[in-house]
C-alpha cells in the first residue's frame, strides 16, 4: 500500500512538471504567467497554498479586468478539470482567499452569475477521489467547502457588501449600523436567515478522522468568517430585539423566534463555547420574542372574552326589552 502511493505521487509531481511547462508554451505571455501562478498555487502536494503563491494570484487583481477575468477562468477550469481532492480544495482555498483579499475586480469577476456567463456555480456536489480512503474522505471535506463558499457568494449579494472581506472594514461600524436601522422588519428577518443558513453549513463539516495540514488551514479560514457572521447576525438581533413591538404578530415574531432556536441549536452543533456576549444575546432574545407573543395571546383572549361579554349583555337586553313590548 506504501509503494502504490509512493507510485501515485511520483505521478502528481509529473503531472504538476507537465503542466508548467505546457502553461509556459501558452500563445500569450499574459496567460503563461496567469497559469503558471494557478498551477503553483494548486499542486496535488496535500498542503496549503504558501502565502508567496497565493499573493502571485492576487496579484492580478491589481491589473486589467481582462487579466481578472483570465485569471477566474484559469482558476476554475481547474477546479473542474482535475479528479485530485488535494487540488479541488487548495483550488477552493485560493477562491476564498480571493473573496477575502482579493481586489474589487478580481471578485467582480468571481461573482457574476452563471446565467450571465459568470463561472462561480462551483458545482462539485457529486466531485468522488476515489484513489484511496484518505482522498476519499477528502472529497467530502471538496463537497463541503465548495458549498460554503457558494453561501459566502450568495450572503454578500444579500447583505450588499462582502462581509468576510478586507474591503469591508472600509465600511465603518456606524453606517453598517445606520444601514441596519433603515432596513425593513421584513429585511432583516432575511439577513438573518441567510446568515444562519450560513453558520449552519459551518455546522455540516465532515467529521473526519483523517485531517491534513490543508484541511487544518481550511478550518482555520472558515472560522475566521464565522467571527465576522457573529457580528453581522448580532447588530440585526438587536435591532429587531428593540421593534419587538412593532412586529407583525404571528408571522414576522414567529420567523424571529424560530430563526433565533436555528441559530441556538449551532452553538451545540459547533461545540463552541466562545463569544457568551452572543450567545447571550440569543438566549435572552429568544426570551424576550415568548414573552412579547404570550403577552398579545393574553391580550388577544382578552379582547374574545369582552366580546363574548358584550354580545351576552346585548342578548339579555334585547330580550328585556322584549318582554317590556310583550308586556306594554
Amino acid at each position: 500500500m506504501g509503494r502504490l502511493k509512493k507510485l501515485r505521487n511520483f505521478i502528481d509531481i509529473l503531472k504538476d512538471k507537465a503542466s508548467l511547462i505546457q502553461a509556459t508554451l501558452s500563445i500569450t505571455k499574459c496567460h503563461a504567467s496567469v497559469n503558471v501562478a494557478v498551477l503553483h498555487a494548486t499542486t496535488h502536494n496535500p498542503s496549503p497554498p504558501s502565502e508567496k503563491r497565493l499573493a502571485a494570484v492576487l496579484n492580478f487583481g491589481n491589473r486589467s479586468r481582462l487579466t481578472a477575468c483570465a485569471c477566474i477562468e484559469v482558476l476554475m477550469d481547474r477546479l473542474h478539470d482535475s479528479q485530485s481532492a488535494s487540488v479541488a480544495l487548495k483550488c477552493l482555498l485560493t477562491i476564498h482567499n480571493v473573496i477575502n483579499r482579493g481586489s474589487f475586480i478580481l471578485k467582480d469577476q468571481l461573482s457574476f452569475y452563471p446565467c450571465c456567463g459568470g463561472k462561480n456555480f462551483l458545482n462539485l456536489s457529486n466531485f468522488r477521489d476515489n484513489s484511496d480512503v484518505e482522498t476519499w474522505e477528502l472529497s467530502n471535506w471538496v463537497r463541503w467547502y465548495a458549498g460554503l463558499l457558494e453561501q459566502s457568494l450568495m450572503l454578500s449579494r444579500v447583505l450588499g457588501y462582502y462581509f468576510c472581506s478586507c474591503d469591508s472594514n472600509i465600511v465603518d461600524n456606524k453606517d453598517k449600523e445606520q444601514k441596519v436601522l433603515s432596513l425593513l422588519n421584513s429585511e432583516l428577518l432575511n439577513e438573518i436567515n441567510v446568515l444562519v443558513d450560513f453558520t449552519e453549513r459551518i455546522c455540516d463539516a465532515p467529521d473526519s478522522l483523517q485531517v491534513n495540514s490543508l484541511v487544518f488551514e481550511v478550518m482555520r479560514i472558515v472560522s475566521e468568517d464565522f467571527m465576522l457572521v457573529q457580528s453581522e447576525i448580532f447588530v440585526r438581533v438587536m435591532e429587531l430585539g428593540n421593534r419587538m413591538e412593532s412586529m407583525i404578530y404571528g408571522t414576522e415574531s414567529t420567523q424571529f423566534f424560530n430563526v433565533l432556536k436555528r441559530l441556538e441549536d449551532c452553538k451545540e452543533r459547533l461545540n463552541r463555547a466562545d463569544n457568551d456576549g452572543f450567545w447571550d444575546l440569543i438566549r435572552q432574545t429568544k426570551k424576550k420574542v415568548l414573552m412579547v407573543k404570550e403577552k398579545r395571546e393574553e391580550m388577544r383572549l382578552a379582547v374574545v372574552t369582552m366580546g363574548h361579554r358584550d354580545e351576552s349583555a346585548v342578548s339579555e337586553s334585547t330580550r328585556f326589552g322584549k318582554q317590556i313590548a310583550d308586556s306594554g
